[in-house]
C-alpha cells in the first residue's frame, strides 16, 4: 500500500527588532503550526534568507539598520515569488499605500490579535487578496488598570504562559527604555524618543500594558507636555513596582 506524504509545515521568516513583538508574533506563528526563523536586523535577515528557502516573510517596517522595504527588495532579488507582510505600529494608512506598492501585500498595525495575524498570514499564503487590518485593540475600558488580561490572554489564545514569559522580558527591559525616553527628553531629540515610543507602543499591546499604553500615546503626541510626562513615569514605575 502506497503511504501519502505529509506537507511539511510552512517555513516563515520573522524580522523583528522588538524582543516584546518578535516573541508575540513567534509564538502565535507556531499554532498553525509553522516553523518561524527570526531576525533583529537587515543584515541577520539577508543572513537567514540565503540559508533557507521561506515559505512567507513578515518583515518589520523599520529596522536598526535599514528598512523593510529595503530587505524586501534584496531578498526578492533571489525569490522574487516569495510572499511578504510589513508589520509597523504605525497606523498612517499613506505609510501603509507605499508598502503595498514596495511589494508588501498587506501591512499588520501593532499591536494586533493572534487572529488578525493568522487571518493576515492565510490570505499571504494563498495569494488572496486582503485589505490591511483594523488597528491593535484599543482598552478603554481598563485604561485606568496596569494590565489587560483579557485583551492579552485573547490575543495570545488564552495561552497565559506565554502571556507570563513576555510580561516578564518586558519588565526585564523597561528600566533601560524608560532611560531612554528620560535621556531623549532631556536631549529634545525627538527623533529617538518617537523610535523608543514606536516600539514600547506595540510592546505594551502584546503584553496587555494599558495604562502604560495610554501615557505613551499622550506623550508621543505631547512630548512637550509635563502632564504627558508625569503619567508616563508613574505608569512606569507603578508596573515596576
Amino acid at each position: 500500500m502506497q503511504m501519502t506524504q505529509r506537507d511539511p509545515m510552512p517555513r516563515f521568516l520573522l524580522v523583528e527588532d522588538d524582543t516584546i513583538s518578535r516573541g508575540f508574533f513567534k509564538a502565535a506563528l507556531e499554532t498553525l503550526p509553522a516553523q518561524v526563523d527570526t531576525a533583529d536586523s537587515l543584515a541577520t535577515a539577508m543572513d537567514r534568507g540565503r540559508s533557507g528557502q521561506h515559505d512567507l516573510w513578515l518583515i518589520d517596517v523599520n529596522l536598526p539598520d535599514g528598512n523593510g522595504t529595503e530587505l524586501l527588495h534584496q531578498l526578492r532579488r533571489s525569490r522574487p515569488d516569495t510572499p511578504a507582510l510589513a508589520h509597523t505600529a504605525d497606523g498612517d494608512t499613506s505609510i501603509h499605500a507605499c508598502l503595498r506598492d514596495a511589494g508588501f501585500s498587506e501591512t499588520l498595525v501593532k499591536p494586533l490579535s493572534r487572529e488578525q495575524l493568522l487571518k493576515a498570514v492565510r490570505r499571504a499564503l494563498v495569494n488572496s487578496p486582503g485589505s490591511a487590518p483594523a488597528p491593535g485593540n484599543e482598552a478603554s475600558e481598563a485604561e485606568r488598570e496596569d494590565w489587560d488580561e483579557i485583551t492579552a490572554l485573547a490575543a495570545l489564545n488564552g495561552q497565559r504562559h506565554h502571556l507570563i514569559a513576555l510580561r516578564e522580558l518586558f519588565l526585564a527591559e523597561l528600566p533601560g527604555v524608560r532611560d531612554a525616553v528620560a535621556q531623549a527628553l532631556l536631549l529634545h531629540d525627538l527623533r529617538a524618543l518617537h523610535g523608543q515610543l514606536h516600539r514600547l507602543q506595540a510592546s505594551c499591546g502584546f503584553v496587555g500594558a494599558a495604562r502604560l499604553a495610554r501615557a505613551v500615546r499622550q506623550l508621543h503626541q505631547a512630548p512637550d507636555s509635563t502632564g504627558a510626562h508625569t503619567r508616563f513615569q508613574a505608569a512606569v514605575e507603578s508596573l515596576l513596582h
